[in-house]
């Protein structure tokens, strides 16, 4: 892996700005479509059955706390370890290290549920993290919705470290 930069994954997969933070590309959008009457309320119209996106933080950048009315099915690629950084409806944090050293606790896989606000940053030490994001039903923009550290402070003041760090 000493020869994968991240100016060489941006280039390979062709990666553009995030955001939330990093570098994407969508390279799969089923084609079947839910429409909006089927949908429950947060979606603001109709989704593809399931969307994909290749994603990539290099050292120093972060994913910005967000969410989205879909779970997001997180897969380990390639690079350093990520935390990926999840609040609940409680407040209550949690920390989840993707990377492929399971004997470590890492994991290759993990799905952040619908609804809850979330945001990643490569582990200490690492030049980059490379991984997949599966969203079903399929994300679209108009979904997101970006954190404001102001109200996340005013909510949940138990984690008001992560917010600092993860919202603007």
């Amino acid at each position: 892996m000493n020869n994968i930069s991240v100016d060489y994954l941006i280039k390979k997969f062709d990666l553009k700005p995030h955001p939330e933070g990093g570098y994407f590309r969508e390279p799969y959008r089923a084609q079947g479509i839910i429409k909006k009457q089927a949908l429950p309320s947060p979606f603001k119209g109709d989704r593809n059955y399931s969307t994909a996106i290749y994603f990539l933080l290099p050292h120093g950048s972060k994913s910005m706390l967000h969410r989205i009315p879909s779970d997001e099915v997180w897969h380990f690629y390639l690079g350093g370890p990520l935390q990926l950084v999840t609040i609940n409806e409680k407040g209550k944090v949690e920390e989840i290290t993707l990377g492929h050293n399971v004997h470590a606790g890492q994991k290759p896989q993990y799905v952040v549920p619908a609804g809850l606000w979330f945001g990643s940053y490569p582990a200490k030490g690492t030049q980059f993290s490379f991984v997949g994001c599966t969203v079903a039903p399929g994300f679209d923009f108009e979904d997101l919705e970006m954190a404001k550290k102001e109200d996340l402070l005013k909510q949940y003041p138990q984690a008001k470290k992560i917010i600092n760090f993860l919202a603007t």
